[in-house]
């Protein structure tokens, strides 16, 4: 399923205003007709009703266009049927890619003294404490070790994920699948709502309020937060199902660790109740900008237009590595997981050759929020198409293997590693 592809000059939004002279920051014109020439290849294949992306290079905004359509244009709509414009600015659900700013919520908390990553999660939810989940710590939770990847027999249903005391409930009852801190598996939700319980417990303030509050307000963010008011629903890029049909076995990964379909997530994804709630392993949502300016926030080590939100010691904790390359026995691949962070890699990296220092998070199923300290880039790769392993992602890979080919090391001017 592709859907319907427009002159790209006629369904372009450029921020004009802010995008900097290349030159500015060791950069060419060509660098940067090449980067979106990449997007725009990508939204050649099909797969995307709606594409935007941000490149802040040395701190600078090198890049900030948007490509397709907001909505009315997905393989399902009419093809003569009203289409919304994207624009730039327009607003997309980041997914998983959420997993990065709510880790970042649990390392603020322990640099306040608040908490403290090894102390096990029943010193501040004691229900939790059974079932052999006695000693499970933060830290195994931020690094997908918990053993509660899934909640086996429960399957998404908006009602329950939207209703906190109800979810903790599950999650105290729930037994691990395996002993908690041996093996690596990816927590697609459950790590999350854990975090936003103990948020709750040690500041009084559900999830949203507090990053509202200590990160964002302060930084002058609009969104970029869990959800959005039910008065912007109509704002935030409609998704849609794209690409081949998700056969087994890989479809298996996203039904064993949702309990849903491909489908059934695109369909919940688009829900009012998910796009205005609070998942935090999942519907932050914002714009290209501000997901590249929060990676900018990390990569200045916590510090942005003068305004200090980490320290140093804090963001360089959250991204230093904490499982060497090994494989996910939910993902089936190999990853490099920081406390909160998928890592770069030397060889092959979603974040393109040679970017062993880069750490960021994807998100379902072709967005993807990176910094790389060596070249002195932070990116925002948002998208609205969901396709599920399909030739046409090598399109998006191609997106940040150009980035990064073309955002040398040796002309960035802060290219020193985090850690």
């Amino acid at each position: 399923m592709h859907v319907r592809v427009f002159d790209p000059d006629e369904v372009t939004s450029a921020n004009t205003a802010a995008e900097r002279d290349p030159r500015d920051v060791g950069l060419s014109r060509a660098d940067v007709d090449a980067m979106w020439a990449s997007v725009v290849s990508l939204y050649r294949s099909g797969l995307h009703p709606a594409i935007s992306l941000c490149v802040r290079r040395n701190g600078r905004v090198v890049l900030d266009r948007a490509i397709g359509h907001l909505r009315g244009n997905a393989p399902s709509d009419p093809a003569h049927g009203p289409r919304v414009p994207i624009r730039y600015d327009s607003l997309f659900n980041v997914f998983s890619a959420s997993k990065a700013i709510t880790a970042m919520v649990v390392h603020l908390l322990d640099q306040r003294g608040l908490i403290h990553l090894d102390d096990a999660i029943a010193q501040y939810i004691p229900e939790f404490g059974r079932h052999g989940k006695e000693s499970m710590t933060l830290r195994q939770v931020l690094t997908h070790r918990a053993g509660i990847p899934s909640v086996p027999g429960a399957k998404i249903d908006l009602d329950v994920l939207l209703d906190p005391d109800r979810l903790l409930a599950l999650l105290c009852d729930a037994r691990p699948l395996s002993v908690p801190g041996r093996r690596l598996a990816y927590h697609a939700l459950t790590g999350g709502f854990i975090v936003g319980a103990i948020v709750a417990r040690v500041t009084g303030r559900d999830i949203r309020q507090f990053l509202r509050e200590e990160v964002l307000d302060p930084l002058g963010f609009r969104t970029f937060d869990y959800g959005v008011a039910p008065a912007r629903v109509h704002d935030v890029a409609q998704n849609a199902v794209s690409g081949l049909p998700a056969m087994p076995p890989p479809s298996w990964l996203l039904k064993r660790s949702l309990g849903v379909t491909v489908q059934e997530a695109v369909q919940l994804s688009n829900d009012p109740r998910y796009l205005t709630g609070i998942v935090p392993s999942g519907n932050i949502v914002g714009t290209a900008d501000e997901a590249s300016r929060f990676f900018q926030l990390l990569l200045n080590e916590g510090t942005l237009d003068g305004v200090r939100i980490f320290d140093p010691r804090t963001v360089r904790r959250s991204v230093a590595e904490q499982s060497f390359l090994e494989i996910d026995s939910f993902l089936g691949m190999p990853v490099r997981y920081s406390m909160g962070f998928m890592l770069g890699r030397s060889s092959f990296s979603p974040y393109g050759a040679d970017s062993e220092h880069a750490f960021g998070h994807v998100g379902f199923s072709n967005v993807i929020v990176y910094a790389d300290p060596e070249r002195a880039i932070s990116v925002g790769l948002l998208t609205s198409g969901k396709p599920f392993i399909t030739p046409g992602q090598l399109h998006w890979l191609a997106v940040m293997r150009t980035i990064a080919r073309r955002c040398s090391r040796s002309e960035a001017v802060a290219a020193q590693p985090l850690r």
